[in-house]
């Protein structure tokens, strides 16, 4: 796993195609639902992101949950893209992680 580090002193963990398809896998088990959102890295600190589309209530194939962050990626170039999984009993997010980075100064 390639570890970068971030402006504000964390570190970022860039997942390769293999994890992210394997949390994907994770959070369609769990039964949660999906929603990708993106940001201009100057913003990667904001508590609101950009919302790609809608949340993907009730999709059961990890494959449309990829081609999603893949459309999000290519409409987007340059931003930083997170999936989110959505916990619809707990009513909170189960799981949420940046699965493509954007340029940092």
């Amino acid at each position: 796993m390639l570890v970068l580090t971030v402006g504000e002193g964390t570190d970022f963990f860039a997942l390769d195609d293999t994890a992210i398809h394997a949390q994907v896998l994770h959070i369609v088990h769990q039964g949660w639902n999906c929603a990708v959102e993106h940001v201009e890295p100057g913003r990667a600190t904001a508590p609101y992101w950009y919302l790609w589309k809608l949340p993907m209530f009730g999709e059961p194939d990890p494959e449309v949950i990829l081609g999603e962050i893949a459309a999000c990626r290519t409409a987007n170039p340059g931003h930083h893209v997170r999936l989110i999984g959505l916990d619809n009993h707990r009513q909170t997010q189960g799981m949420s992680m940046v699965v493509a980075r954007g340029p940092t100064s």
